[in-house]
Formats: structure tokens, C-alpha cells, sequence
């Protein structure tokens, strides 16, 4: 009877948290890498499943086979050597399932750091996608223009996101594309992505940056090469040139709504990499003091 009302209590609590649950976004992936991450997570969770029914399974052979029983008050159990059988068998399994999960996080960690293998060859779309307190800046420097909370892409080409930031350290992630990569300040970092399926997903920033963090996301839509070609021309010829002075006043902390601009930052404030990376990526008086310390020397040269 308690084992039964046990049960209906666990079925009872484990019911209603069930009926909220949605569709993961991780395990619902639109693009090769979110797929690879996603079996890699499947392949775990199937390895941890094995592991615990067998645990529980020999639990309830123990319990039953040698539970205690009535012995005389003479008793005195048989001294018993150690099984190397036995031994082999518990040490033995553990190390199979560590170096098999290893081979798998190991191999998938290189293929999605990589460009996928079904786009090798193809010129990958370039894209600087610089983080600020709380908003998101994504530059294209191909078709030279830039958003601001949303991002656009085609499908079925290979995407390479070059990540750094104007602020704290931030996570550029789009669950259904891939897993999250780090931006920081004084460096840039790669991310291969791309998309299979047209639609629309959420993209955000998955490491807590202030007060604003909640709502620092971005929108992302994959759309066929044809309609990302004429959303391209759109903004070339509708969308605001984007200033230094715009683009100082986005970089002040604050939420904002999606912008579009046509021309990038790059062209005034480069991303932190090459001969502009450094410790004071960020700050326009730092490069302009660079410039003339570079040109005093050359003078004096």
C-alpha cells in the first residue's frame, strides 16, 4: 500500500510539470551543427539511460538474492577472496563508457568548429556580429551594411560570425544553428554556422552580462539566397548611413528596437583583431592617440 501511494504522489507531481514542458529549442535543430550537437546530446542521455536502469536492475537482484535471512546464532559468514571477474567487469565498464563518450565530445567538437562538410567549398558569408550593453550590432562588411536586434542569412550556405564585444564578456547563441561561442572585448572569435531550413529563430546572449541581460536577444531569419539578395538591395538604398556619432550613441547601455543602417562601424572603429587588437578596443581616443603616436615616429624617423 505505501509503494503504491508513493507512486501516485510521484505521478502526481510529475504530471503537471510535464503538461508546461515545450519542444527544446537544442533538440530541434535547423541547421548541420545544431544536428550534430543535437545527437551528441541524444548519444549522452541514451548512455546515462543504459547506465541507470542496469544500476537499478542489480539493485533489485541484490535486495531479492541476498536479502537477510533467519541464520543460527553460530553463524559465521564463509571468508571470501576478492572475484577478478567482478572486478574486471565494474572497473572495466566505467572506462569503456568514459573513453567512448570522449571519442564522440571529442570528434563533434572539431566538426562543428569547423565548416560544415556539406559547404565546404563554398565562399562562406562573413558576418561581425559585436555585442553591447544590452543590444546586439551585426555588420556585413560583403554587402556593407548593419542591424541592430536582428540578423538575416541565407540557407544552404556557410556562415562565419566573428564575435567580439563593446562591453563585458557576452554568448553569441542560436540554438537551432549551433552551440554558444564567447565574444570579448579584445579579440575576435570564430563561429561556424548555417541553416538547412528556412524560418525564424531566437538568438541571445547566453551569459550573464547586468541588468539588461534578460532581454539582450536578437532575432534571427533564414530566408532562400534570392530573398536575402533583394532584402540586401532594400536596405542599400532606403536604409540611414550609419555615422560615428550613431553608432557612439548605440553603444551607450540601454535597450533598443531593431535598426538597419547601410554602411558598418568597421569602417570607422575596426573589430579588435590584427594590428587593432589590444587592450583598448572600444574607445575611439585610444585608436586616434595610436595614429599620432604612429605618425610622431614616423616624423621623427
Amino acid at each position: 500500500m505505501k509503494i503504491k501511494w508513493a507512486l501516485l504522489c510521484l505521478a502526481i507531481t510529475i504530471l503537471p510539470m510535464l503538461t508546461g514542458c515545450g519542444s527544446l529549442m537544442v533538440l530541434d535543430p535547423k541547421g548541420p551543427q545544431a544536428e550534430m550537437t543535437a545527437n551528441v546530446i541524444w548519444i549522452s542521455i541514451a548512455t546515462m539511460a543504459i547506465i541507470v536502469v542496469a544500476v537499478f536492475v542489480l539493485l533489485i537482484v541484490m535486495l531479492v538474492k541476498y536479502r537477510a535471512s533467519k541464520q543460527s546464532e553460530d553463524y559465521e559468514p564463509p571468508h571470501i577472496e576478492g572475484n577478478p571477474v567482478v572486478e574486471s567487469i565494474i572497473v572495466g565498464i566505467p572506462v569503456l563508457i568514459i573513453i567512448f563518450l570522449s571519442i564522440v565530445t571529442v570528434k563533434s567538437t572539431y566538426a562543428v568548429e569547423a565548416t560544415p562538410k556539406q559547404h565546404e567549398g563554398q565562399k562562406p558569408l562573413v558576418v561581425y556580429a559585436s555585442s553591447s550593453n544590452w543590444k546586439w550590432h551585426f555588420s556585413y562588411p560583403e554587402e556593407d551594411i548593419e542591424t541592430v536586434n536582428y540578423l538575416y542569412i541565407p540557407t544552404d550556405r556557410p556562415l562565419e560570425f566573428k564575435l567580439y564585444s563593446y562591453g563585458p564578456i557576452t554568448s553569441f547563441w542560436i540554438p537551432q544553428l549551433g552551440g554558444q561561442k564567447y565574444a570579448m572585448a579584445d579579440m575576435v572569435t570564430t563561429l561556424h554556422l548555417a541553416a538547412d531550413v528556412p524560418g525564424e529563430y531566437m538568438g541571445r546572449n547566453a551569459n550573464f552580462s547586468g541588468k539588461g541581460f534578460a532581454e539582450n536577444t536578437f532575432q534571427v531569419k533564414a530566408m532562400p539566397k534570392d530573398e536575402f539578395d533583394d532584402w540586401v538591395k532594400e536596405v542599400k538604398t532606403t536604409a540611414e548611413p550609419l555615422t560615428k556619432e550613431k553608432f557612439d550613441k548605440l553603444l551607450e547601455p540601454g535597450h533598443l528596437g531593431q535598426l538597419t543602417f547601410s554602411g558598418t562601424h568597421l569602417e570607422f572603429l575596426p573589430a579588435p583583431e590584427g594590428e587593432y587588437s589590444g587592450h583598448h578596443h572600444g574607445s575611439h581616443e585610444s585608436h586616434d592617440e595610436s595614429n599620432m603616436e604612429h605618425s610622431e615616429h614616423s616624423h621623427q624617423k
